[in-house]
């Protein structure tokens, strides 16, 4: 017996057969399931109840036909339900989503962020995993375990560090978060294109605040904001800033104006702009360039993963990341003060975003942030 809200393993395996014959029917004549069907689709396939070729159809067919809403909801209360939640001794704590399939064209600095905002006295949550598709890029596992940070926690490890003052953020894998999901790595890569997953992955929410947890997440399209709003809603994050960042993720270009979103209080998200020069950065790169004497690791007859060498790569970015946090001038120490300037402006601990960046420039020079790190 299967107890998704009472459906029992036939119940599953003939409404995931009445699923499949309705998405799977062609551009014109297929057709949309409700929130609870594509919840109970999802649960099944997170609990390995559903045939590996059923589960791919489910997830490429809901990307073919375009996830409506109600499904794309569905699908994040199964990955929140099975996902390992605690509840930090903290007040609030801002989320960092970024993409969990990396960064291919850049060196990521994001990775460092929750240091330099745990810093300014904000516990803050990174989370991902090892490597998933479609880029199977840089992720922040990789930076972080390259700057010697444990990326082995248990969430209620990551609680703990959160509540730490002398701490203050931590790195949670989905292995430990969520078994289940990451049991679909390998289904997700032979599936190759994005799907609902990769969507919703990135608001399980594993540790929230006793009072308020908030999301900083980022898109690239411009259907996302308002698709990344709703589910951010739908999963009780009390507010939410989504930056339109280089590769998808929240680190905004640092040469050129910019469009990012946010919502207060779980109401409406509202557009406004940024633009680097407003808080004192002249640069003449969009991101952290990646240096020309990384070794290259081709992947034969896929033009969609980067070919370059992610360990040497990890290895690149943690150093010039853990030089930014020792005040070190440059791409990566400016990628930091731009992002962590909106989420403090974002958060009311600035009144403007200028504000902002200098209250992360002063962590960052005196190394108050590096030794977040250490």
């Amino acid at each position: 017996m299967t107890d998704f809200a009472g459906a029992t393993n036939e119940d599953v395996r003939l409404m995931m057969r009445s699923i499949i014959q309705r998405i799977a029917t062609g551009p014109e004549l297929s057709k949309d399931v409700s929130l609870d069907e594509a919840r109970i689709g999802m649960a099944a396939i997170l609990a390995n109840e559903v045939d590996p070729v059923q589960a791919g159809i489910f997830l490429i067919a809901l990307r073919m036909k375009r996830e409506t809403d109600d499904e794309l909801k569905g699908i994040l209360d199964a990955v929140r339900e099975t996902t390992c939640t605690v509840v930090a001794d903290v007040d609030e704590v801002v989320d960092i989503a970024d993409p969990y399939d990396g960064y291919n064209r850049c060196l990521p600095a994001a990775p460092f962020l929750p240091a330099v905002l745990a810093a300014c006295g904000i516990p803050t949550l990174t989370h991902g995993l090892d490597r998933v598709g479609p880029k199977f890029g840089i992720t922040h596992r990789h930076v972080l375990a390259a700057a010697g940070v444990d990326v082995d926690l248990s969430p209620e490890e990551g609680a703990a560090r959160l509540a730490n003052p002398e701490l203050g953020w931590a790195y949670l894998d989905q292995r430990a978060v969520n078994p289940s999901l990451h049991a679909l790595v390998g289904l997700r890569a032979t599936i190759v294109k994005r799907q609902a997953v990769t969507t919703t992955e990135v608001l399980a929410k594993p540790i929230q605040g006793r009072h308020r947890t908030h999301l900083i997440t980022g898109y690239v399209h411009k259907p996302y904001p308002r698709i990344y709003a709703l589910l951010a809603r739908h999963a009780g994050f009390d507010s939410a800033l989504l930056v339109r960042g280089v590769e998808g993720g929240i680190i905004p270009s640092l040469r050129q104006p910019g469009v990012c979103f946010a919502y207060q209080q779980k109401g409406e998200e509202q557009a406004f702009d940024i633009d680097p020069v407003t808080v004192g950065i002249d640069q003449s790169v969009r991101s952290v360039p990646l240096p020309e004497d990384l070794p290259k690791a081709p992947r034969p007859g896929d033009e969609i993963a980067v070919a370059v060498d992610v360990p040497a790569t990890a290895r690149a970015a943690a150093a010039v990341g853990l030089a930014a946090l020792e005040g070190q001038p440059g791409p990566t120490y400016d990628s930091l003060v731009f992002a962590g300037s909106l989420a403090l402006w974002h958060l009311g601990r600035a009144d403007s975003p200028s504000a902002g960046a200098g209250q992360i420039r002063t962590v960052l020079d005196s190394g108050a942030a590096a030794r977040r790190i250490r």
